[in-house]
């Protein structure tokens, strides 16, 4: 406890801590503030001479810069003065220069325009008797394309009657023939062909018809050719099948092999060809030669157009048979080995099949190319047939050329042939 003696009363009481450290608060509190406001009006006091000073001193300074400006500004106004005057004087000299360019500028601009002008009037002027030239090669074209087109239909026209009335002829004909009259057209055909090389390839051959029906059978014709001596070289009994379209039952070639192979051992002939137009869409057959003797021995299917081929087939194979047969006699009597025979007679076999082999393939690549000119001259045909297609677009590109076309993308000639129109 602390003893406090009051200043106005002179009592003493006591207080504990707490109270004393209030009071001495209070006291020190009070003591601050007085402090802190004598202060405070000091520093506002030097605050404010210093505010004072400052604005003193910086009105002087202001003054004095002030015044060093005006003198700049005089100083520089009198320079200025004097530079404006040069470049004005500078800038009015540019300006009649300049005017004088414009001037010479615009003299030669117009002189550019009316040369620029006379060109274009030359061009339009060329152009007009251009265009009055292509309208006189169109209609000229026009007329040129109708006629022609005329032309070709009337050619077309023409070609398709005479092929109708060919078709017509053909058919008309077929149906006038027997079945008799159809065998014997293929047969004269073959025997024509023949007798067109009769007196050039086939001197010592006999052919003819065979009428020798003894046996029962016959066939169309017999071919048979010997050597100087006599000897027989070759013989081959033919036999010549074809049939109306009209026919309802269709026969097959596999139905005349018998017959032709028991005619040939009859007739004693070596080889039995049938010439043959029946199966007209078998691809065996059509291939030209072929070779059935795996059915009946030595027998051949041709088509009419190989008829002298498969002749000069065989008739050459024989020819060389009949050198290894006078070899085979002179070997024989001069007692000499078989052995050679044989490796002869093989020899032969193996040449003769090449031969035959090399021939088929002749055969095969002469009817590719037949197909390929037919389908050729079919291409042919349908150009033309579409040329009529073609005609009618290139009169329509004709009619289709006009002045707005030609001037399109080209403003300067669109302005002229506007011109021109007024």
């Amino acid at each position: 406890m602390n003893e406090i003696i009051c200043p106005n009363c002179k009592q003493a009481f006591k207080i504990d801590e707490a109270g004393f450290a209030d009071i001495l608060k209070q006291v020190r509190d009070k003591e601050f503030e007085v402090e802190l406001a004598n202060r405070l009006s000091v520093a506002e006091r030097e605050k404010k001479s210093a505010v004072e000073l400052a604005e003193a001193n910086m009105k002087n300074a202001l003054q004095e810069e002030l015044a060093a400006k005006d003198r700049e500004l005089t100083q520089l106004k009198s320079q200025s003065d004097t530079l404006l005057a040069e470049k004005l004087a500078q800038k009015e000299m540019q300006i009649s220069q300049m005017q004088s360019q414009i001037q010479n500028a615009q003299t030669q601009t117009k002189l550019e325009v009316l040369e620029a002008v006379k060109i274009i009037e030359k061009e339009r002027d060329s152009l007009a008797n251009d265009l009055k030239i292509k309208e006189t090669e169109k209609k000229s074209l026009e007329i040129a394309i109708k006629d022609s087109f005329t032309n070709k239909l009337v050619i077309k026209d023409e070609t398709i009657k005479m092929k109708d009335d060919e078709i017509a002829r053909l058919k008309d004909f077929k149906q006038k023939l027997s079945t008799k009259m159809v065998g014997e057209t293929l047969e004269l055909h073959c025997e024509i062909e023949f007798n067109k090389l009769r007196a050039t390839a086939f001197k010592n051959a006999y052919f003819e018809k065979d009428n020798d029906s003894r046996g029962g059978n016959k066939g169309d014709f017999i071919y048979r050719e010997s050597d100087e001596a006599g000897n027989e070289i070759i013989s081959i009994m033919f036999e010549m099948k074809n049939e109306n379209e009209e026919t309802a039952t269709k026969k097959r070639n596999e139905d005349f092999f018998a017959k032709l192979d028991k005619d040939r051992k009859e007739k004693s002939c070596e080889y039995a060809v049938l010439v043959s137009l029946l199966e007209s869409e078998s691809e065996l057959y059509n291939t030209g030669i072929v070779d059935v003797s795996h059915k009946f021995s030595k027998m051949y299917v041709v088509r009419p157009q190989f008829f002298i081929q498969i002749i000069t087939l065989l008739r050459n194979a024989a020819m060389n048979s009949m050198e290894y047969k006078a070899e085979l006699n002179l070997m024989r009597n001069q007692n000499m080995d078989i052995t050679n025979f044989e490796e002869k007679i093989n020899t032969f076999k193996t040449g003769f099949a090449k031969n035959y082999d090399l021939a088929s393939r002749k055969f095969k690549t002469a009817i590719d190319e037949i197909d390929k000119t037919i389908l050729h001259l079919q291409k042919t045909k349908d150009a033309l047939l579409s040329s009529e297609n073609n005609l009618r677009l290139a009169n329509n590109k004709a009619d289709d050329l006009t002045i707005k076309k030609l001037t399109r993308g080209n403003p300067t000639m669109k302005e002229k042939f506007d011109e021109l129109k007024k």
